[in-house]
C-alpha cells in the first residue's frame, strides 16, 4: 500500500505508519490528512494486525497543520469547521475505535493538531529530546484536534488550561511526569523500543487488548455503574472463548499461547 505523503509498512503483525514530508516537519496539508485517513482505515480493518505505530519521518513528529496551505485556501467562512470535522476527524475516530492499541513514538517536536495526534493514541513513547507544544494560543486561536478532551482528562483543568494557555514547549521529561506520556528513550532507540513493544502486545490476546481499549475508552465518559455493568456482560462474553480457552491451556502447559486471528 503506497501513499503520498504517508509511508505504510506491515511486519510480524504490526503496522507503522509513518508521517512523511520530512522537509515541513511532517506538517499535515490536505493530501496527508487524506493519506493518514486511507491508512488508519486498512489497519482498522484488517484483523491480521494486532497493533499499530503512528510515528514521523525526520526530526520532527508533526509541526501541526500546514499554514501556507491554509492561507491559500477558498474564502468559505465555514472551511476549517469543515476540514476539522470532515477531514481530521475521522481519522481521530479511526484511531479511538480502533480495536487494537495504537501507539504513538514522537521522534521530535509533536506541535499543534500534531500534538493532538500524539495524544489521541493509546500508548506513547517519546525520543528524549522531543517535546509537545499547545501553540494554538501563540497563534491566537483554541487547541483543536480534541486536544481540550484529552488533556484536561489526562492531567485535570487547572493544569491543562496552563499548558494550553501558555503556550510553551513540554519536554518529554516533564510529559513523563505529568502522565502525557508512557516512556521517554534515546533518540536512536525511539523506533526500535516502539516496534519491539508493539511486537510484544501483538502476542497478547487481540480480544482482551480490544476490549480493554473499548471499556476504558467509555470510561473516561461514564459512572462507575455504568463502567461495573459493562465489564461484567463483556467478561461474559469472553469467558469461555476461543482466546480464553487458549490462554489457559497455554499456561496449564506452561508454553506461549497462540492467538487466533
Amino acid at each position: 500500500m503506497e501513499f503520498e505523503t504517508v509511508i505504510y509498512e506491515v511486519d510480524n503483525k504490526v503496522a507503522t505508519i509513518t508521517l512523511n514530508r520530512p522537509d515541513n516537519l511532517n506538517a499535515f496539508n490536505s493530501q496527508m490528512v487524506l493519506d493518514l485517513r486511507e491508512a488508519t482505515d486498512a489497519t482498522y480493518k484488517d484483523s491480521s494486525i494486532r497493533c499499530v505505530i503512528l510515528t514521523g519521518k525526520g526530526k520532527g513528529f508533526s509541526a501541526g497543520a500546514d499554514l501556507k496551505e491554509n492561507m491559500t485556501q477558498p474564502n468559505d467562512p465555514n472551511a476549517v469547521e469543515k476540514g476539522l470535522l470532515e477531514g481530521y476527524k475521522p481519522v481521530f475516530m479511526n484511531i479511538i475505535n480502533m480495536p487494537k492499541p495504537v501507539i504513538s513514538a514522537v521522534n521530535g517536536p509533536a506541535a499543534g493538531i500534531g500534538y493532538s495526534f500524539a495524544m489521541a493514541c493509546d500508548l506513547t513513547l517519546m525520543s528524549e529530546e522531543a517535546y509537545l507544544l499547545s501553540a494554538f494560543s501563540n497563534i491566537g486561536v483554541v487547541p483543536d484536534g480534541g486536544a481540550n478532551w484529552m488533556l484536561t482528562n489526562t492531567v485535570g483543568y487547572k493544569l491543562a488550561y496552563q499548558l494550553a494557555i501558555e503556550g510553551e514547549k513540554i519536554p518529554a521529561s516533564r510529559c513523563l511526569e505529568l502522565g502525557l506520556v508512557n516512556k521517554v528513550v534515546p533518540s536512536d532507540e525511539l523506533l526500535s523500543e516502539a516496534k519491539e513493544w508493539a511486537t510484544k502486545l501483538s502476542q497478547r490476546s487481540p480480544q482482551a487488548l480490544s476490549q480493554t481499549k473499548k471499556i476504558m475508552r467509555m470510561a473516561l465518559d461514564s459512572t462507575f455503574e455504568e463502567i461495573f455493568s459493562v465489564e461484567a456482560k463483556i467478561q461474559n462474553q469472553l469467558i469461555g472463548s476461543a482466546d480464553n480457552k487458549e490462554a489457559v491451556m497455554a499456561f496449564l502447559e506452561k508454553r506461549p499461547p497462540k492467538f487466533q486471528d
